[in-house]
């Protein structure tokens, strides 16, 4: 295998670094994005001892998945491959379809999402915080969704700089309000007796949004590549080791958020921000006094989905142009444009349906990722002889394996 002569450093031994650190910042900083808005309501909805046991369990399931991925990359002969590369060597061309379809499956509906939550977000702002009256729907999700999708196509590279550099802030910003509603915290959600009878149910059921919402698979691929350039063989304890450090930050921010939210909420209150299909902060806003939490609330959601709906377009679109190469000899320029005008009045259709988003998430979004992220890579230290060295312990192979069975059968038994 051909490695710079950095990979001559033996990675067992290498100690953490602050190249390291930058990774595990942009593991992290790829799965806080809008999902995490919405985490809190459905999280909450069973009480707050389930919310205990799915944060307990959140962290593990998150690492093990996504070092799996890792590992299932590093296997490929070919250490320039990526992961639709690993998959066509290991499983062929049919597996290759199948993956590119699976991703674009995975990313298409939360572009769906987020003009829905888009819509929701900058409506619930005029009427709440401005005083103003609510625009046509079908007018306001078009001129939206038309804004967004302009960035994403006339100023590509600016709006990924600028949707790289939304995220620190908006972590940040998301700390700072953790911290801020803290004086708030009440026992409401404690005092509820919990039903431990049907309370593996409920945390069955909520499984596909902690899926969603921890998910940092799409950066998996180019990350395991640069570790394998780096480190060579040695790769594999690297990204064990980052994986693990962005699983223990989004443990421990994401939940502090979530935690704080639930408990300076009711119930009732996180009910009623399902039922209105609005983002918790948008909730936040609209029964707070605080001029803080009235004006910078709605502003950090309408951030969160802008930068997520930028990302998300790109791949959505990269991936259907994909899938349309595979099965048409029109022109590369013509299935771009068909395929762009394709999500975008699909996206603006939904819109204004305004159907569920926590809906969406759980029956659209969660399942194919679960599918790529938590089986494929056990399915393939099972029966790929090039994964026999980064095979996990069997105990790891099994959770991994349960939840993401677990992710696929809570849609399907929701869906009945």
């Amino acid at each position: 295998m051909q490695t710079t002569n950095t990979a001559s450093i033996d990675a067992k031994k290498a100690k953490w670094t602050y190249k390291d650190f930058t990774w595990c910042l942009s593991l992290f900083g790829t799965a806080v994005g809008a999902g995490v808005l919405f985490l809190p309501i459905k999280a909450g909805a069973g009480g707050f001892w389930p919310l205990v046991i799915l944060a307990l369990i959140a962290a593990p399931m998150t690492w093990f998945a996504h070092k799996s991925l890792a590992r299932f990359v590093l296997s490929a002969k070919n250490p320039d491959a990526d992961i639709t590369d690993t998959v066509e060597e290991h499983f062929g061309k049919t597996g290759a379809n199948l993956i590119t379809f699976a991703y674009f499956f995975a990313i298409y509906p939360i572009v769906l999402i987020y003009g829905v939550g888009i819509t929701n977000t900058v409506d619930s702002f005029m009427v709440n915080q401005m005083g103003m009256e609510s625009i046509p729907r079908w007018l306001l999700s078009g001129v939206l969704i038309t804004l967004m999708t302009c960035g994403v196509v006339f100023g590509k590279e600016l709006m990924l700089k600028a949707t790289s550099a939304m995220v620190y802030p908006l972590v940040f910003i998301l700390m700072a309000l953790s911290v801020y509603l803290i004086p708030g915290w009440n026992t409401s959600m404690m005092s509820v007796n919990p039903d431990w009878g049907s309370m593996p149910s409920v945390v069955w059921l909520a499984i596909p949004i902690i899926v969603f919402s921890f998910n940092h698979s799409p950066v998996i691929s180019q990350f395991s590549k640069e570790q394998r350039r780096v480190y060579g063989e040695d790769a594999v304890v690297k990204t064990d080791m980052i994986t693990g450090g962005a699983a223990m930050m989004l443990m421990s921010f994401v939940m502090f958020f979530v935690f704080s939210v639930v408990l300076s909420l009711s119930p009732e209150q996180l009910a009623q921000a399902q039922a209105q299909n609005i983002s918790v902060l948008s909730y936040l806003a609209n029964v707070h006094e605080s001029p803080l939490i009235s004006y910078l609330g709605p502003i950090v959601a309408f951030a969160a989905i802008t930068s997520s709906y930028f990302g998300h377009f790109l791949g959505a679109h990269e991936g259907l142009v994909g899938l349309a190469k595979s099965r048409s000899n029109a022109p590369v320029a013509k299935l771009e444009k068909a395929s762009l005008i394709f999500i975008v009045v699909t996206t603006w259709i939904v819109s204004i349906v305004n159907p569920s988003i926590l809906g969406m998430i759980e029956t659209m979004g969660a399942p194919m990722i679960a599918a790529i992220l938590f089986l494929m890579p056990i399915f393939a230290m099972r029966k790929v002889p090039a994964m026999a060295k980064y095979k996990t312990s069997a105990p790891v192979q099994i959770f991994t394996a349960l939840c993401g069975v677990a992710a696929i059968t809570s849609v399907i038994y929701g869906a009945l």
